[in-house]
């Protein structure tokens, strides 16, 4: 009997150290660890403010190579969520979803997990640092309540080690990302138009009438070629009774110290065709040493922005920004860039006259 007794005793007094330490363990956690980067404050901003760039810096995923990820909703800004679904232990099902959006500023994300701990949020502030402000410095903090759940108290000491480690990896994973960005401000496109804001759409299946050429980088000797380059393009149209469909294309294979290489491209269709899906033209190409190539390109996705005021030269910084804009929401780029020369060919190489749309397909 009085060993149950001293059992009883030494329970009770477990149990009274248990409460009393449990009571003077904070109530919430709050984790902040930061990172710097020297790419544009527009490209952190959206790539945090997109979930479609989330498995690509976030380490939840790397738990568990098998969990289910799933868009709910926006893909971008409040409202979009991203749940989970794994069935590794102290994974299970949960979900981050954004809650604040300032552009430029800050972004903050709801957490939904099974770990122990209510109103879990975590936030990105972002604010520019270094010379000139290039860099931006950003900080990632991570905030849980406990409230009077004492067991949940006990496992906030071990918050810094678990979620904090995840933190810390998880930075490390966004910088990297973020280097593989090409580092062009988009957001100057839409500046004086709104229509030069990036944007995705669908490119149908076309049929088109290419010339590949390469000459030195002289604006003369390359606008003679592209012109030389349409006239055998225009032939063949003349003898396949096509008809033009749009404005000239460039599309640009090599920008070298000495040599431009590129390809000039006519979409075309039958004469009076309206149809809007495009089959394979039966195109004669006849003429010794006829240079045009006649193909039908598949449909795809493209992103495409509008750029004018300035010639073809400066163009390619452009491209670099369009780029940037579909790596930061996840999409990946393919083949090569090209660009519709609205004004004209001859007015595409004035200073001031130029109108472009330029395109990358993307995946």
């Amino acid at each position: 009997m009085t060993r149950l007794i001293e059992i009883l005793i030494s329970l009770a007094i477990v149990a009274v150290l248990f409460l009393v330490v449990g009571i003077a363990l904070p109530s919430s956690r709050h984790l902040s660890h930061s990172v710097e980067t020297n790419r544009k404050l527009t490209i952190v901003f959206d790539t945090l403010n997109s979930m479609r760039r989330f498995k690509d810096w976030n380490p939840l995923a790397l738990r568990d190579p098998n969990m289910e990820l799933k868009l709910v909703g926006k893909e971008e800004g409040v409202g979009a969520r991203l749940e989970y679904s794994s069935k590794e232990r102290g994974l299970g099902n949960g979900s981050w979803e954004i809650v604040k959006s300032e552009p430029g500023k800050l972004v903050g994300y709801k957490i939904t997990s099974v770990e122990r701990g209510d109103n879990k949020r975590s936030e990105f502030t972002l604010k520019p640092t270094g010379k000139n402000n290039r860099n931006v410095e950003i900080t990632q903090t991570y905030d849980v309540d406990y409230g009077w759940d004492l067991l949940g108290r006990y496992s906030g000491l071990y918050v810094s080690s678990n979620v904090g480690e995840d933190v810390k990896m998880g930075l490390a994973r966004l910088s990297n990302l973020l280097a593989t960005v090409p580092n062009y401000d988009y957001s100057k496109l839409s500046e004086s138009d709104p229509a030069g804001a990036p944007k995705i759409v669908d490119r149908p299946a076309e049929n088109v009438l290419s010339v590949t050429a390469a000459v030195e980088r002289d604006n003369d000797k390359i606008k003679g070629q592209i012109h030389s380059n349409m006239e055998w393009i225009k032939k063949v149209i003349a003898a396949n009774g096509l008809e033009a469909v749009g404005p000239v294309r460039i599309v640009t294979n090599e920008f070298g110290a000495e040599t431009y290489s590129f390809d000039v491209v006519q979409q075309v269709r039958k004469i009076g065709d309206t149809s809007t899906e495009a089959t394979k033209l039966d195109v004669k190409i006849d003429g010794p040493g006829n240079p045009v190539k006649a193909e039908l390109l598949a449909p795809t996705k493209v992103v495409v922005s509008s750029s004018s005021g300035h010639n073809f030269a400066a163009l390619p910084p452009v491209r670099d920004a369009v780029r940037a804009w579909a790596l930061t929401r996840g999409y990946t780029t393919t083949d090569r860039p090209y660009e519709a020369w609205k004004a004209g060919i001859d007015e595409s190489f004035d200073p001031a006259l130029g109108k472009f749309d330029v395109y990358w397909p993307v995946k």
